[in-house]
């Protein structure tokens, strides 16, 4: 009887097998697409998504928890960051002409390999270093733009009056969803990273929900898969490394710091692909246009009916002032109901 009932308690021992393997499958794919539903359309700033989805570099002797656990993990960092959705951020605009061209070749070159990915490319107009990400209501956005104005002199003291070169260098992906041409190490990494600090620094003493708890990871997107969501249905859920492979080592040029624009996620871009931006600090004496012109002027007229406010402000509030002003008011009462008697007299008179 032993031997008639082992054919068929092994048979059910890997059915079961199957299903557990069969549950753990669907549960993988389904932490993926929540992942990847997570990765909303908009700068992904000082991050490395490995980290965004709690997915560290370990031995994978370590990897000994569930799938199911890191799903459940994944849910509540979902709901916990749900009341921190940012819309605004500070971009260092990439305008050098070799570093757009060279970021434009790679585009074309992985879009050989894959026409599907066309959608999923950064226009040219958007290419951009994320320096720091905030939420902003309508309110306080002019509240931002004062931060900015009062990031500059910092700045200024972090630089010395150096021009700050930012070369690129090589190819990466974060979790291979995400692809970003990357910024060589090198003496430039300390001040930028002080920058940010000191603009994440500012913001925040503005009371602005500004910045991140994970370490600022500068780079320059040229792709996102979540921005194309119909890729991930027909099968494209990852970036292949062979599609960039000959720019693993490629040297794409050098962007000199100029200009620090403050920028929303969510309103509609400029016309040459760039974002909306509310406000621009222009860093150093570089040669700048006619956009930085008015930006400049606009932004000391700015500081100066600002620092005029402030002044008037000042003056409301101190008791002399606020004296006269009652004794004014109260006198221009009484001189009124005299003025009204009078015609009333006068009116009777008439009569």
């Amino acid at each position: 009887m032993c031997s008639c009932m082992c054919p068929k308690v092994k048979e059910e021992v890997n059915f079961s097998e199957c299903e557990n393997m069969a549950g753990t499958k669907k549960m993988s794919e389904e932490f993926e697409a929540n992942t990847m539903d997570s990765l909303v359309d908009m700068p992904l700033a000082t991050i490395d998504i490995r980290d965004d989805c709690g997915i560290t570099d370990v031995p994978q002797v370590n990897l000994e928890r569930s799938e199911e656990n890191e799903y459940k993990d994944q849910m509540k960092r979902k709901k916990k960051n749900k009341d921190y959705q940012p819309n605004y951020f500070l971009s260092i605009p990439i305008t050098n002409k070799e570093v757009t061209k060279g970021i434009k070749i790679l585009q074309n070159a992985v879009i050989q390999q894959d026409k599907r990915l066309a959608k999923a490319m950064t226009g040219d107009g958007s290419f951009h270093i994320t320096l720091l990400v905030m939420k902003l209501n309508d309110d306080e956005v002019n509240i931002g733009i004062d931060a900015l104005l009062e990031l500059k002199p910092f700045i200024e003291e972090i630089l010395q009056g150096k021009h700050l070169i930012l070369p690129f260098e090589g190819v990466d992906t974060f979790r291979n969803q995400v692809g970003f041409v990357k910024l060589a190490e090198g003496d430039h990494m300390n001040p930028l990273l002080e920058i940010a600090e000191a603009a994440k620094r500012t913001f925040q003493e503005k009371g602005i929900s500004a910045g991140e708890s994970r370490s600022f990871k500068p780079h320059l997107t040229f792709m996102k898969l979540s921005q194309v969501p119909w890729l991930r249905k027909v099968g494209v859920k990852k970036i292949d490394p062979k599609f960039y492979e000959k720019f693993i080592s490629h040297r794409f040029g050098e962007e000199m710091l100029h200009r620090i624009d403050l920028c929303s996620m969510l309103k509609k871009k400029q016309s040459n692909g760039y974002y909306h931006c509310e406000s621009s600090i222009v860093i150093g004496k570089r040669p700048i246009g006619i956009r930085d012109l008015i930006n400049e002027a606009l932004q000391r007229e700015r500081m100066v009916l600002k620092s005029k406010v402030k002044q008037i402000k000042e003056l409301l509030f101190q008791p002399e002032t606020q004296a006269k002003i009652r004794r004014e008011l109260f006198e221009g009462r009484s001189i009124n109901n005299n003025n009204q008697e009078n015609d009333v007299d006068f009116s009777a008179t008439l009569t």
